[in-house]
């Protein structure tokens, strides 16, 4: 019976979610797309709740939720400084020095991993190429943007988020200049 009830959950949940996206990325409020907006998540609902969230939602993941949502605002503000960052090298050309740098982290969750991956690929002039293990591979188009994400300041937002302690300071290995 309690898996029962812990699978309604799960399905209320990601139902509310997807349902709170549809409602948001829409933009029409009238009754056909809500409508529409019901029947969407209902279905995905049905066939993949399992995917997005694999245990019963609780205080913990809650608050790992709304630390994400605090997250979110900081790293559309790097993504635009990121974007200024990439217009001054279409001006001054002479500053793009693309380069590959492999670095260590000690997240250890794998959603942890993907999101700092995500977050990275998602900063304008950084793309991850590569997760292995703890072992990152990201292509910089620039001295700032290597040194940017060298600093750690993005990973140390996304350990915020999942609770997770770094236990030492990155070591930069760049491969290639």
């Amino acid at each position: 019976m309690t898996y029962r009830r812990s699978d309604n959950l799960r399905q209320l949940a990601v139902f509310l979610i997807l349902f709170t996206f549809w409602l948001v990325f829409s933009g029409h409020y009238d009754p056909l797309h809500i409508g529409l907006g019901l029947v969407c998540a209902a279905v995905v609902t049905r066939f993949s709740y399992d995917l997005l969230l694999k245990d019963v939602p609780s205080p913990r993941s809650l608050i790992k939720g709304w630390r994400f949502l605090l997250y979110v605002p900081w790293l559309l503000y790097q993504v635009v400084m990121a974007n200024f960052h990439v217009v001054s090298l279409i001006i001054r050309p002479s500053q793009i020095r693309p380069r590959i740098v492999r670095f260590k982290t000690t997240l250890t969750s794998d959603l942890a991993k993907v999101v700092l991956g995500n977050s990275i690929t998602l900063t304008p002039g950084t793309l991850t190429m590569n997760i292995d293990e703890g072992e990152f591979y990201v292509h910089a188009v620039s001295d700032k943007a290597a040194t940017d994400l060298l600093a750690g300041d993005m990973e140390r937002r996304v350990a915020r988020i999942f609770g997770e302690q770094l236990l030492t300071t990155k070591q930069p290995d760049e491969l290639k200049k």
